[in-house]
């Protein structure tokens, strides 16, 4: 792919973005919970670990070495791992409710997928001789 640095780049951006979205409507609480929000803080903050892993994964994404794009790898499944998790806590009911889920949350999903697609297939320029 002649544009995946640049189309990684915005996956990884967005990601970010998508953490401070609302990812869960609560409407026993008239709450929106996002990845940095929670009532009282139950489900934490996983924004902070999606913004980390989104930056750790652009150095690997933007640096041409091959140990990199292995690494690279690690960092988009550990963070499609996690993705899944956080909407399978998120979105869970509790005491015969069921949270409304929000865009936030399917976004984090398919940008964690797309992320995962392009660690699978990165653009490198392999040397003859």
């Amino acid at each position: 792919m002649k544009y995946s640095k640049w189309v990684g780049l915005l996956i990884y951006i967005l990601i970010g973005v998508v953490c401070f979205m609302p990812w869960t409507y609560h409407a026993d609480l008239d709450k929106y919970f996002t990845g940095f929000f929670s009532q009282n803080n139950v489900y934490g903050k996983p924004g902070k670990f999606f913004i980390l892993f989104s930056v750790c994964s652009i150095c690997c994404l933007l640096i041409d070495r091959v140990w990199a794009k292995f690494t690279h790898i690690f960092f988009a499944g550990v963070l499609l791992a996690y993705a899944l998790k956080t909407y399978h806590l998120f979105t869970s009911s509790y005491n015969a409710y069921t949270p409304e889920k929000q865009f936030g949350i399917y976004a984090l999903v398919v940008l964690s997928i797309l992320s995962f697609l392009i660690a699978l297939f990165p653009d490198m320029k392999i040397k003859k001789g």
